[in-house]
């Protein structure tokens, strides 16, 4: 038996209409022994239809889904639809308003957080509100994401491979409508508890995103997110009109499905790069090396690919720790 979230809302999610609400966390702090933490939380709805729930802020540092939802929840009219529309902008409100990645109240990652603990921290009760109380009740969800500050990376929507045929075609067919230029079947290499892979394992029709990411924030991507989002909710019946025309490319399907497409430093120091994203590269191509801060005589130590493909990711921030990533290989696709 699921425990009951200790989280709540005063947003009625089966009445019609729109309504800006939020999303109350219980909360204890040194200047208020009894508070709540306030998130953000829209509803929009007219009649009876599909429901799409649509989280951004996930990590605190990557502003695209924030801002593109935000814009989504003000001008999106009810009329206009059929169905339903639940939207969270800032689902890491902490982390948002701090730019960073993770949440500065309790140093969790929401999306290694999920299904979360009525008993946890802020960040988990967060997570295990969304878990229990509002990803059960959609047929699509969606995570906005970017490369944060860490990271730039080629625009895609992107998801796991499930075992199920019909979910994963259905999952392709949703993140084609998008109208990014590929669709990144990805692994998971940093752990577990991710938001997308609980809702894939509920089998919803599950789609991420990495728009972009540091010094990417700017009208491409977030023209990407924007009419993504409505693309979206037209493949699913939501909106009667997509946000643009159909693409006149097919967006192609990547994926980085072997766990050394995940390129790791070797050591810590300086990254520098040979490779731009979307660069071909070979096994044993060298994509950079690393120059050592404390030793300034040895040889910078080389980083190579060990697996064949293009770069769909590469680090974005040069001081680099060991272990860290530095670049992504993909390649394409089939089902």
């Amino acid at each position: 038996m699921t425990e009951e979230s200790l989280v709540s809302t005063d947003v009625d999610h089966d009445r019609d209409g729109k309504q800006f609400g939020r999303i109350q966390v219980p909360v204890s702090t040194n200047s208020a022994g009894w508070a709540q933490y306030f998130i953000p939380v829209v509803n929009v709805r007219n009649g009876d239809g599909p429901t799409a729930v649509l989280f951004g802020g996930n990590h605190g540092d990557e502003f695209e889904g924030p801002v593109a939802l935000m814009k989504l929840a003000r001008e999106l009219d009810p009329q206009s639809i059929r169905g339903r529309v639940i939207m969270v902008p800032m689902l890491n409100r902490p982390a948002v308003t701090a730019g960073t990645r993770l949440s500065p109240i309790d140093g969790a990652n929401m999306n290694r957080a999920f299904p979360g603990s009525r008993h946890d921290s802020l960040t988990g009760m967060i997570a295990h509100y969304v878990s229990t109380k509002i990803i059960g009740q959609a047929d699509l969800v969606v995570d906005v994401h970017s490369g944060g500050v860490s990271n730039h990376f080629l625009p895609c929507v992107n998801m796991h491979r499930v075992e199920d045929d019909d979910q994963m075609k259905r999952m392709l067919a949703a993140g084609k409508s998008w109208g990014a230029p590929m669709v990144f079947i990805y692994r998971d290499v940093a752990g577990e508890g991710l938001l997308p892979s609980y809702a894939e394992k509920l089998g919803k029709v599950t789609l991420g995103t990495e728009v972009g990411g540091r010094a990417q924030f700017g009208v491409k991507m977030l023209q990407i997110t924007e009419t993504g989002l409505r693309n979206v909710l037209h493949w699913l019946g939501i909106l009667a009109e997509p946000a643009t025309a159909p693409p006149a490319v097919e967006p192609q399907v990547v994926a980085s499905d072997d766990t050394r497409d995940y390129v790791m430093s070797p050591v810590s120091g300086i990254f520098e790069p040979f490779c731009e994203l979307g660069d071909d590269v070979e096994i044993g191509q060298v994509l950079g090396q690393v120059h050592d801060l404390e030793m300034i005589s040895r040889p910078p130590v080389p980083v190579r690919a060990e697996t064949t493909g293009f770069v769909i990711t590469r680090r974005a921030i040069p001081l680099t720790a060991q272990g860290e990533m530095v670049a992504t290989i993909a390649r394409p696709f089939e089902l």
